[in-house]
């Protein structure tokens, strides 16, 4: 059983599941071939590189239909038919995305038209089993949200600070000791709220946020 995410005040997650590395499936219906492939990515972008790859690889095939959901939260993502019947092939790789529970995921589903039609809903079917196909044959890499907690202190509070900083997890991404010493420190967002508090109870209240 995998172990639940933490979560910050306001029930967010500070994780998300992603694919590690490239994956294919093919898939064959009554003659038409549906070849799925499924890639990490972090951006718009990336996306149209991905789609105008596959385009050029497979420049004979029928259609190239595809669906992707971006972001953390995944609150950025489109679903395309490619001249396909109208919810007939992006949305079906769309549920077989968010079924897989995956984020900063694009999966795209060429077809070769094998000279049988197969009718809205077997085409649905055909093009999320292809894509399902492809999610289950990748590696899940599972990422987690930081937040970056810049402060000063006075010199006499940094070996409470470094404990405080052990204690809750978090990573020194930069420190100037000049009059004061100057701290950036990574920390997973769920704990950063932690941190703040064990920050200010560690130095009596001498240490100063930057307000990022």
């Amino acid at each position: 059983m995998s172990k639940p995410a933490d979560t910050a005040r306001d029930g967010s997650s500070d994780e998300y599941t992603t694919l590690r590395t490239r994956t294919r499936a093919v898939l064959t219906v009554r003659g038409s071939r549906f070849i799925a492939e499924a890639f990490p990515v972090a951006e718009r972008d990336e996306c149209e590189g991905v789609l105008g790859g596959r385009v050029k690889e497979y420049f004979d095939a029928t259609h190239h239909c595809y669906a992707y959901r971006l972001g953390p939260d995944g609150a950025q993502f489109r679903a395309h038919d490619d001249g396909e019947p109208a919810g007939s092939a992006g949305r079906p790789i769309l549920a077989a995305i968010d079924a897989a529970g995956l984020v900063g995921v694009i999966v795209v589903v060429t077809r070769y038209f094998g000279g049988t039609k197969l009718g809205t809903g077997n085409l649905g079917r055909a093009y999320r089993s292809a894509a399902e196909e492809s999610l289950a044959s990748g590696e899940r890499l599972t990422r987690v949200l930081c937040d970056l907690l810049a402060f000063s202190i006075p010199h006499a509070c940094v070996g409470p600070v470094m404990r405080a900083v052990a204690g809750a997890g978090g990573r020194i991404a930069s420190s100037e000791y000049a009059g004061d010493v100057r701290m950036e420190i990574e920390i997973r967002r769920s704990h950063a709220s932690a941190l703040r508090t064990a920050l200010i109870e560690g130095t009596g209240g001498a240490v100063r946020f930057s307000g990022r």
